[in-house]
């Protein structure tokens, strides 16, 4: 079983607690502003949304982490890697993410996850190039790629909504952990 520690928080697989905890965060209409078209998501889409991940990491050997806070034990939200098949131009890549419950914002968590998970990225998963996609306006997510040292590649249209994209990427030679 794959799990990273930071100082405050375990990446890992997905349990079958999380479910709850992870309907709620994307049933928040803060959280999901910026995702596909905004639409909140309920306990089954949830549901069928880790097993999906769940499958990646079978298939991949890599996918989205649950992010647990070490202190409390709560769930406050994912990170990981996936392949962006919404955006073939891109391909092949490995693309990471994060979201988090917006009682889990402003406190260096999205950060601290989403390092981490490069670092697994690039060292314990032999990539040589990351990128993270993100929708424009979306200036917290753009702070986070800023911290990981990703560089704007290109910008892009969603294919099915249509609202302008950015694509970051980093690659081995790029990164300094």
């Amino acid at each position: 079983m794959t799990e990273i520690r930071t100082p405050r928080l375990l990446l890992r697989r997905w349990h079958d607690d999380d479910l709850a905890p992870m309907a709620d965060i994307n049933a928040d209409p803060r959280v999901m502003r910026w995702i596909d078209d905004g639409s909140v998501r309920d306990l089954d889409h949830t549901a069928e949304a880790i097993e999906r991940w769940e499958e990646e990491w079978d298939e991949e050997g890599f996918g989205l982490f649950a992010i647990e806070l070490l202190a409390s034990g709560e769930l406050a939200g994912f990170t990981g890697l996936s392949v962006p098949d919404f955006l073939p131009e891109l391909g092949p890549a490995v693309a990471i993410s994060w979201r988090l419950g917006s009682q889990f914002w402003g406190q260096g968590y999205g950060a601290e996850a989403a390092q981490a998970t490069l670092e697994f990225a690039l060292q314990d998963r032999g990539l040589d190039r990351v990128s993270s996609i993100n929708r424009v306006g979306d200036e917290a997510s753009e702070n986070v790629i800023r911290k990981l040292g990703m560089v704007l590649e290109r910008e892009t249209a969603h294919p099915v909504y249509g609202f302008p994209l950015r694509v970051h990427t980093i690659d081995l030679t790029e990164y300094q952990a």
